[in-house]
């Protein structure tokens, strides 16, 4: 009993780290994208209504703002940290999201999805001037409003994005079409889940081709 009592006290690291170790938190987000042009939007919409769940309540709207900061290393001996600050447009009250979003991992191209690191932590309005004050600078920043949707575990949006303007101007849409994304927040090793994820997107054709993104191969694009 006495050797209870004195035991160190569990630290909050402690118990993220045995979190970690037994695959506990949805540190994994497993992710298809699209697209889909502004004039078939409504027929896909449609489509997912009858496909997702609560169809009676309709799906969910949202606007928000993201903003996408850098932590640079001063010897400049390691690839710049990206931090994402999402905030809400439409609900003041709601909290501020910190979001880190790891390198994806492409990995065996049987895979369904792209895989990538992912961390959601819901902060105070206070977020952005602390990282400021850790030294991060913003390297963009822009809108996006549409739809989420939810069927089991997975979610569904379909967004419309803008450009942030510096002037009283209203938004400008960066394209003439919604950004499709299917996603799921997982634990490690749950990989199966991307079979599903697979036969949900190809419900969707051929309204949207939900595919594996590949940005470094899209940044090495010339155009012609």
């Amino acid at each position: 009993m006495m050797s209870a009592i004195n035991a160190a006290p569990i630290t909050a690291t402690d118990s993220l780290s045995q979190a970690l170790k037994a695959n506990i938190i949805p540190n994994q987000e497993y992710l298809l994208q699209g697209s889909v042009l502004d004039s078939a939007v409504e027929v896909l919409l449609h489509r997912l209504r009858g496909l997702c769940d609560n169809v009676d309540a309709g799906p969910e709207t949202f606007d928000d703002q993201e903003v996408c900061f850098s932590l640079r290393d001063p010897n400049q001996q390691a690839a710049p940290l990206m931090l994402r600050v999402r905030k809400a447009l439409d609900a003041r009250d709601m909290p501020y999201q910190l979001r880190y979003i790891g390198q994806p991992d492409l990995g065996d191209k049987n895979r369904p999805t792209v895989v990538r690191s992912s961390l959601d932590i819901a902060c105070s309005g206070m977020l952005i001037e602390f990282l400021n004050e850790l030294g991060c600078r913003i390297e963009f920043e822009y809108s996006v409003k549409g739809y989420m949707f939810r069927k089991g575990r997975m979610k569904i949006t379909v967004a419309k994005v803008f450009k942030i303007s510096q002037s009283s101007m209203p938004p400008e849409p960066i394209s003439q079409s919604y950004l499709v994304e299917l996603s799921v927040l997982a634990p490690q090793g749950q990989d199966a889940i991307g079979e599903d994820m697979r036969a949900f997107a190809d419900q969707l054709r051929p309204l949207v081709q939900l595919d594996k993104i590949d940005y470094k191969r899209l940044g090495h694009m010339t155009v012609t």
